[in-house]
């Protein structure tokens, strides 16, 4: 009975003020970007997937939208997953295009990042360019996508690239990839 008062406790005060709070385990850290809004939220045993667009936009009726995925579980190289995606992309978009933007090791983790620019997606007759990032964590993959109907500008994509850098993936259980501590409302 106490144990059930003192939670009871803790979640009126997390409710009053805001609080630090830990992370625990592995995380990807993804903020909505300023302006979006998520617009469809989808989890299942293999995999949890948010997509977000600007505020008056939908997913069904979107110009630009940002995509996280978490596959559970999935312990596959970052370039590996990279190339299955430019297949796929590739078979649906003749003309395509990919450029690597990088391949690194960010907070321990390896970490792929590339562009795709399909030059007329079939279904819309507009050009689809997506930045992504793909980074392997010890529990699961995760991904981020960033996706315009439009040829961006230059002063967009170095947004978004920024947008790309900040995601990360910590870990409470390893002091050198510990998460920071979060507000909580």
């Amino acid at each position: 009975m106490f144990r059930i008062l003192n939670l009871s406790m803790l979640f009126l005060l997390l409710l009053l003020r805001p609080a630090a709070a830990q992370l625990k385990d592995e995380n990807f850290l993804v903020q909505v970007p300023p302006g979006y809004k998520i617009d469809f939220r989808e989890q299942n045993a293999k995999m949890l997937m948010t997509e977000m667009v600007p505020t008056n936009e939908t997913v069904k009726n979107w110009t630009e939208m940002v995509t996280m995925q978490v596959f559970f579980g999935l312990r596959v190289q970052p370039e590996a997953f990279q190339v299955r995606m430019q297949q796929i992309w590739g078979d649906s978009c003749p003309g395509s295009e990919f450029r690597t933007l990088a391949k690194e090791v960010e907070n321990g983790y390896a970490v792929a990042v590339w562009l795709q620019i399909c030059p007329s997606n079939k279904a819309t007759g507009k050009p689809e360019i997506t930045l992504l990032k793909a980074v392997l964590g010890n529990d699961s993959l995760y991904v981020l996508q960033k996706a315009f109907k439009f040829k961006p500008s230059q002063e967009q994509v170095t947004k978004w690239m920024a947008y790309l850098r900040d995601a990360r993936v910590c870990d409470s259980r390893i002091p050198e990839r510990a998460c920071p501590a979060v507000k909580s409302n």
